[in-house]
């Protein structure tokens, strides 16, 4: 089975991605959800989904040391990180390449380019 893991710790974004993901459970994707970093880190690990919507700025671990940890230290590189942040600096785009990030969106998104992008990652 193929697993979506959303990592936020504003309820209203999580709430938005579950409902824009959530056609794909039809097709056999489990949706996970974690409220912050170390929460997203036990997930990970213990599921290893395919496709993760990281949040940068959290509490307890930011998406950054999140995705250094799966990437680096847990070496799950099949694991498709999306980064999702607020902020479009180039400076954070470059932080989240040196940690492995596979992709980098800024708030507000576009539900739709979430859902293709989805499908695109997990193959259906």
């Amino acid at each position: 089975m193929k697993k979506i893991l959303i990592v936020d710790d504003e309820p209203n974004i999580r709430i938005l991605l579950e409902q824009t993901l959530e056609d794909l459970e039809d097709e056999g994707v489990e949706l996970l959800i974690a409220e912050n970093g170390q929460e997203a880190l036990e997930v990970i690990q213990t599921e290893i989904p395919n496709l993760v919507f990281l949040d940068v700025m959290m509490p307890k671990m930011n998406g950054l040391e999140v995705c250094r940890m799966v990437k680096q230290e847990l070496g799950l590189m099949q694991v498709y990180i999306i980064m999702l942040t607020a902020k479009g600096q180039e400076f954070d785009k470059q932080k989240g390449q040196e940690v492995g990030a596979d992709l980098y969106m800024t708030k507000p998104f576009r539900p739709k380019d979430i859902l293709a992008k989805s499908r695109d990652v997990i193959g259906l």
